[in-house]
């Protein structure tokens, strides 16, 4: 059976022309563009303020140190004659460089791992499970994101001197993981709690058990949470040099903390330090972009669920 529409449409006196919205005014349209030109130069000053420091950093990398101490970065525009790739050379031959970078791999890739799974799984328990007590500890690790760094060094470097791992990679990566699960367990639950409840039931129905839930519905549905989760995770242990400093070794320190320890006493080493810290900072750079698009999921879920 077709239904047909009864409705009659309203119709004009004759010799009557529809009128369209009124037209802006001329102010109006001078402000909007205003208003575009002013947002475009914010952020072309604001990708300019970020870029040209970076683009020094490398121009920097690919001069000797003479030209460094001669005239600045920039003079290399002109004359290219001064960029040579001999800094990347020597830098990737120094063993106490080399020794870093993978240093850094292992603190930070088990370090990002470990939060991530053992968030993903709080997270699921608290948002979930019901069990005695529940609330209350999500307000406890709530409460536990306000919490400095620098007030936990004291009592974990005597905690981890008497575990017999303090200056070990073990205590690095135990004090990352204790410091990043506070967020990561906050952020997945509130991305798991947006998921209906339904899909749950219909897979606790189907046979699944609580572990096959949260790996065959859950997971699947949270990727892009997960994935911004991992990248947050990666790019501040992946930088960080206060909890190398004092838990970590020059034997096993991270990159950050080797090209800290390059420092000279009246000058910087610049044909080691440029150089080091453009390959250190390119590597959160190509994880950034590599899950931009699942970073930006993840960020945007929230307003859309």
């Amino acid at each position: 059976m077709t239904f047909v529409s009864t409705r009659v449409p309203e119709l004009l006196p004759a010799g009557t022309v529809p009128v369209g919205p009124p037209k802006p005014s001329l102010a109006r349209r001078l402000g909007r563009r205003l208003t575009t030109v002013t947002l475009h130069a914010v952020v072309l000053a604001t990708v300019a303020m970020w870029l040209i420091p970076t683009l020094g950093l490398f121009v920097a990398s690919l001069r000797t140190t003479a030209d460094n101490s001669a005239t600045g970065w920039w003079t290399a525009l002109l004359e290219p004659r001064q960029l040579t790739f001999d800094n990347y050379g020597a830098l990737l031959s120094n063993p106490t460089i080399v020794g870093s970078l993978w240093n850094t791999v292992l603190i930070t890739v088990p370090s990002t791992v470990l939060v991530v799974v053992i968030g993903a799984l709080a997270a699921y328990a608290l948002a979930w499970l019901r069990f005695p007590g529940r609330d209350w500890l999500f307000v406890g690790l709530v409460a536990l994101i306000v919490v400095p760094v620098q007030v936990a060094i004291i009592p974990n470097a005597r905690l981890f001197g008497a575990l017999g791992i303090y200056g070990d990679l073990t205590a690095v990566i135990a004090f990352h993981v204790a410091f990043g699960l506070p967020l990561a367990v906050f952020l997945l639950r509130g991305f798991f709690l947006a998921i209906p409840r339904d899909l749950l039931e219909a897979a606790r129905l189907d046979g699944g058990t609580e572990f096959t839930v949260f790996r065959r519905v859950v997971l699947p549905l949270s990727g892009p949470a997960v994935a911004s989760l991992a990248t947050f995770q990666f790019l501040w242990v992946w930088n960080d040099l206060l909890v190398a400093l004092v838990f970590a070794t020059s034997e096993n320190a991270p990159i950050t903390y080797a090209l800290r320890e390059q420092m000279r006493a009246f000058s910087s080493n610049i044909d080691i330090i440029a150089p080091g810290a453009f390959l250190s900072m390119s590597v959160p750079l190509v994880v950034f972009f590599a899950f931009q698009r699942y970073f930006v999921h993840g960020v945007l879920a929230g307003s859309t669920k």
